[in-house]
């Protein structure tokens, strides 16, 4: 176990791509074998120890550069349940030593370039660079100390390609990207449901459920590879969706993405008229179907997925600096995590999402609506509230088997009273509708509160009937 990073590294450190020269090899060797028993290195080249209250993010399994996944608990890794959570663990060391401001700064990806190879030449340059003399009467000088310090690290960690910071980054003054910006902007309350993409390579499926969703629903979203399980692309449904006349919200998974397939893909889906995005990380492939596939494949992470979006279209620039000749029109979304970590340590994530350009948040499922609202205080606390349109996620519980199964994914509290009521009832599916209408009636009455998505899993038939008997198609303005 590392001294200062509390768990065990999760997977061997990196190797160089390049043969390197022998002071490097040197100097790598030295810090492989301090930072390891320190920190549990994994000689990832670009390190953030100095941001990330001195443990080291890449014990997460995903390797997770700016904030925890949505299954993140103070008892473990959802991946892993051996392991602590690490990035609970940075939240909770930074909030100790008053560090929590620095959480919010938008970490870039790693430079492959530079994965194992040692980071202290980067200190040494860095120092040659700003002058010793420079540094050392900052650092002497108490008030002038602790910027000297963060701004030193700043240019090591910061390239000039990313340029992250922690400062709020709006979409500039613009008409509506896309129907359902509009109507939230508007002040209408809106609906969006999810549709299961299909198993199958045919369309059928998923024009017979838009056929039966159209009139209740302001957009709908398509999934991506939920469960780390294979479907039809999120991008091909939504092109589908356009032609049979709904408008798509495309989830984009990290972990599915390289950063030139996420560019790639972003330029496409805005040529085909998908003008809604929504980022998320993705579930861990042991989430999936055996055998699993590569275990540290995140390239990027869902707040990096976000800055390098909104940099396309407000910016109009790809990661490289290349300039793009037709910027992709998206309203960006990002998924909330009520329930996981702590309220606290949430609203600190969900922040930086907003500051790297996050318009609109669908969250994980809410059924402990004291919680949820607890979740929405700790947001208006840190100013999110009015800066993001939030569209809580409720997904109606068809049986009592359900409402075990449901309250067993990562991120996700199941209050005992609901089982109970199924336990009880001798129509438990009719018992969850109406469990599930009036979990609508008190969300939809919450400061903060823009609209509602359901995620029927499956159960697309009983949207209409949600919508219709919780009134949510008569209610115009977000309260």
């Amino acid at each position: 176990m590392a001294i200062f990073t509390p768990g065990r590294r999760w997977q061997p450190a990196y190797l160089p791509f390049g043969k390197l020269s022998i002071p490097h090899r040197a100097l790598a060797s030295i810090e492989r074998l301090l930072k390891g028993i320190f920190f549990g290195c994994r000689m990832c080249g670009n390190c953030l120890l100095q941001e990330t209250a001195f443990i080291c993010p890449m014990e997460c399994p995903k390797g997770l550069r700016n904030g925890p996944c949505g299954g993140s608990t103070p008892e473990h890794c959802y991946v892993d349940k051996t392991r602590l959570c690490v990035w609970y663990k940075i939240y909770e060391r930074a909030e100790k030593l008053g560090r929590t401001k620095q959480l919010l700064e938008v970490l870039p990806p790693l430079d492959w370039d530079k994965v194992g190879t040692d980071t202290w030449a980067d200190g040494f340059r860095q120092l040659h660079k700003t002058g010793w003399g420079t540094i050392i009467k900052g650092l002497i000088n108490p008030q002038t100390r602790s910027e000297t310090w963060d701004q030193f690290f700043r240019e090591i960690r910061q390239p000039a390609w990313w340029q992250g910071d922690a400062q709020p980054h709006p979409a500039p003054n613009h008409e509506a990207y896309s129907k359902l910006e509009e109507k939230l902007r508007a002040g209408k309350f809106v609906v969006t449901a999810e549709i299961a993409p299909p198993l199958a390579a045919v369309p059928d499926d998923i024009v017979r459920k838009i056929d039966m969703l159209r009139d209740y629903i302001d957009a709908a979203n398509f999934t991506d590879n939920p469960s780390a399980t294979p479907r039809m692309s999120s991008l091909a449904c939504c092109s589908i969706a356009i032609q049979n006349g709904i408008e798509p919200v495309m989830q984009i998974a990290a972990r599915d993405r390289t950063r030139m397939g996420l560019q790639g893909e972003v330029i496409g889906a805005a040529a085909l008229g998908i003008r809604n995005i929504l980022c998320i990380t993705g579930d861990h492939p042991r989430e999936g179907p055996k055998p699993s596939g590569r275990m540290d494949i995140w390239d990027l992470d869902a707040i990096q997925m976000i800055w390098i979006i909104r940099r396309m279209r407000d910016e109009g620039r790809f990661l490289d600096g290349r300039e793009i000749k037709v910027r992709p029109p998206v309203f960006i979304g990002a998924a909330g995590s009520p329930f996981a970590s702590n309220d606290r340590f949430q609203a600190i994530r969900e922040e930086k999402k907003v500051n790297a350009g996050a318009q609109f948040f669908q969250t994980q499922l809410v059924y402990d609506v004291e919680g949820f609202e607890r979740y929405l205080a700790a947001l208006d606390q840190r100013g999110v509230l009015g800066r993001v349109f939030m569209l809580p996620g409720i997904t109606p519980i068809r049986s009592l088997r359900a409402a075990q199964a449901i309250g067993s994914v990562p991120g996700v509290k199941m209050p005992p009273w609901i089982v109970e009521r199924m336990e009880k009832s001798a129509d438990p599916q009719e018992e969850g509708i109406q469990i599930t209408l009036e979990i609508i009636e008190q969300v939809k009455r919450l400061h903060g509160v823009n609209g509602i998505h359901i995620m029927a899993i499956g159960w697309e038939s009983i949207v209409p009937r949600l919508v219709t008997e919780s009134g949510l198609r008569e209610q115009d303005t977000a309260p």
